[in-house]
């Protein structure tokens, strides 16, 4: 769907918000890396510590572990990067266009039943990892959408939503003027 025909139907245009996948599906090949080397040294050292009782257990335990973090996180983070691949956020002034591969997704504000945001995660590199703010949007169909650090302006985002969902303030498109 063109963004004039979304205009027809949402109104004015007013802002759009990319996902960088990119750097989703990179993040998710450093993790696979990661989980890798740690599985290729973890096997053969705990294989080597069967039947001692020295440190090689332990060393093994910790190279496994980041092994399998790392592989679930990178195939967890490589899912989310194929299935939010071309996401994009496009404001207009009585909804969104959610655009997902291709397809675009008309959500009217008043089809939005809730808006939660949570920021500024305090965890190390929070932030680089896409996770230092979050939004999930709740639709009355219960369909969850997540918006997160690797969408850019995701605070912004969330702050017109939220405005517009629950306070009422609906954003202006192009050409508008306030008349306060």
């Amino acid at each position: 769907m063109r963004r004039t025909e979304a205009a027809k139907q949402l109104g004015g245009f007013v802002r759009e918000h990319r996902t960088d996948g990119g750097r989703r599906l990179r993040q998710a090949g450093i993790m696979l890396v990661v989980g890798a080397v740690g599985m290729a040294f973890g096997v053969p050292v705990a294989v080597a510590s069967i039947g001692t009782t020295d440190g090689a257990p332990q060393l093994a335990g910790l190279l496994l572990g980041v092994g399998l973090a790392g592989l679930g996180l990178g195939i967890w983070r490589l899912v989310q990067g194929f299935r939010t691949r071309e996401q994009s956020f496009d404001v207009h002034e009585r909804g969104l266009t959610h655009r997902v591969a291709g397809t675009a997704t008309l959500i009217p504000w008043q089809d939005i039943a809730s808006v939660g945001a949570r920021g500024e995660d305090g965890r190390p590199l929070a932030e680089a990892r896409g996770m230092g703010f979050t939004c999930n949007i709740v639709l009355t169909d219960g369909h969850r959408i997540r918006i997160d650090t690797f969408t850019e302006d995701a605070q912004q985002l969330a702050v017109t939503t939220h405005c517009a969902v629950h306070l009422g303030q609906f954003p202006e498109g192009r050409g508008h003027r306030r008349t306060d």
